[in-house]
């Protein structure tokens, strides 16, 4: 098949979060598979600085129409592995910035006309480069037109640019919500600015185009497919969900083993499996010198990285600070976020000097380490819709102790309701259900013979992409 994947970000050249993690991977497996994937993605700044792209030439110009103007643009291409191609849609009045989204304290305010023009320009490409594809996947709100404009395209052109549309919501929270006066950058006809098209109480909501106008709709697990379809987690969409419910399918995203994987790992000082894993208890007393803690500490290390935000639980740990503060234990954090949390856990974390450990950045090696050297992960989310850690924490030995939510509930088992097959610790959302899983993790810990188990049947399963690609190739072949 000919499939082409639309999306914002895709490591490594571009990541904020596991949206990029997920795109990479999935396209590499079905490239692997045999498919011929074509990636489309903004051309940043730090995507233009990336070895890989370097000498990239130009293949396309561009000249999108945006509501009475013309823009100009252009299209980089190149190909990182075989059957894999990727193109970056450049323009550096929209894209040469330090950051994707925003400067950190706030969006930019031309978001807006940013992914308009990215999702115009992906679709003009097709055209132009005459790719004919089978299937055209796009991604969260930024690439949530493409469904829309493709079709509007094909009809303008009387040409066929793809046989079906995929649209995955990796996050209902954030929708691409505009002033309603940015509808008519996008040049639709005015019928789509009503409750049936665009619309959303008087702004205009790109994910709303998405889920409305793509063949298909899937998200990033089958439990987060039934939970946005009800207001406690539909963020306000659950009745446009629920229209197509039908065409709803949740499959779980996988992990890129040639990153994510103990024996080969690259940034870890020392690397382990599941048959030998005297490796992992180097990394943990790596992990406890690089946070200036004592190498020689024998209690259990908590580990998060994650993105500072309500949506983390960042609320519920900070609920249960007592329980860090009082027990014989190690919190170990790495993340970024809003200003409200990190002051709070810099705050705990001075209060704590040599027991807890903040680091405010993106880091992918110490993210590693963290993964590596923890005892237990801990992924207090209020809702995630599919989660890549708690997955990466299995793989490396590292026990997670999850919220019930989302993928967190799809993919660990807990290890008191089913003794035979658990591989973590699962609790409800709440202050009490996190305080119960730190009581349960801490009882684990206490019984080595039990904690080993459940580690090692974490590290035995497969979470590789291969069986999600699978999954993917058939949701594709259906739809054609």
């Amino acid at each position: 098949m000919k499939i082409v994947h639309v999306a914002s970000e895709m490591f490594p050249y571009v990541k904020t979060g596991g949206l990029a993690d997920a795109v990479a991977a999935l396209s590499g497996a079905l490239a692997d598979a045999g498919h011929e994937v074509s990636i489309f993605i903004p051309g940043y700044r730090t995507v233009l600085a990336h070895p890989d792209t370097a000498g990239a030439p130009r293949k396309l110009r561009l000249k999108i129409e945006m509501g009475d103007e013309f823009v100009s643009g252009h299209v980089r291409v190149f190909s990182p592995r075989p059957n894999l191609t990727v193109h970056l849609i450049c323009r550096d009045e929209y894209f040469d910035r330090s950051h994707p989204y925003g400067n950190g304290e706030r969006d930019y305010e031309d978001n807006a006309d940013r992914f308009i023009y990215f999702a115009k320009g992906v679709v003009d490409a097709l055209r132009l480069a005459e790719l004919q594809a089978d299937v055209v996947h796009a991604h969260d709100w930024q690439g949530a037109l493409v469904p829309l404009f493709l079709r509007m395209a094909e009809r303008r052109h009387g040409l066929t640019l793809a046989m079906k549309t995929v649209f995955t919501i990796h996050n209902i929270a954030f929708q691409g919500l505009f002033a309603e006066q940015s509808f008519y950058r996008t040049n639709l006809p005015d019928e789509l600015n009503n409750i049936d098209g665009l619309e959303y109480y008087n702004q205009i909501n790109l994910m709303k185009g998405g889920i409305l106008f793509a063949d298909r709709v899937t998200t990033v697990s089958p439990r987060y497919a039934q939970e946005i379809q009800s207001a406690e987690f539909g963020c306000g969409l659950d009745g446009v969900v629920q229209t197509r419910a039908e065409d709803i399918v949740g499959l779980l995203n996988g992990i890129d083993t040639a990153i994510w994987n103990p024996s080969i790992d690259p940034l870890l000082p020392v690397r382990y499996s599941v048959d030998d894993m005297k490796g992992k208890s180097v990394c943990r007393k790596a992990l406890l010198q690089t946070h200036n803690m004592d190498p020689k500490f024998n209690g259990p290390i908590f580990g998060m990285v994650c993105r500072m935000t309500e949506q983390k639980g960042i609320d519920l740990l900070l609920a249960n600070e007592a329980f860090f503060l009082k027990e014989n234990c190690r919190l170990i954090m790495l993340g970024s976020g809003e200003k409200r949390y990190e002051d709070a856990l810099k705050e705990l974390a001075a209060r704590a000097s040599g027991k807890i450990a903040l680091s405010l950045k993106l880091d992918e090696r110490a993210s590693h380490l963290i993964e590596a050297g923890a005892d237990f992960f801990v992924m207090a989310s209020l809702f995630e819709p599919c989660g890549l850690n708690q997955m990466y924490s299995q793989a490396y030995g590292t026990v997670p102790l999850v919220s019930e939510v989302g993928g967190l509930a799809d993919t660990v088992v807990d290890t008191d309701r089913d003794t035979g097959h658990g591989t973590g610790i699962t609790f409800p959302a709440t202050e009490k259900g996190l305080a119960g899983g730190l009581t349960r993790a801490m009882r684990l810990f206490a019984n080595p013979k039990r904690f080993t188990a459940v580690q090692k049947r974490g590290m035995a399963k497969d979470f590789g992409w291969k069986n999600a690609a699978m999954a993917y190739e058939q949701l594709y072949s259906d739809s054609l």
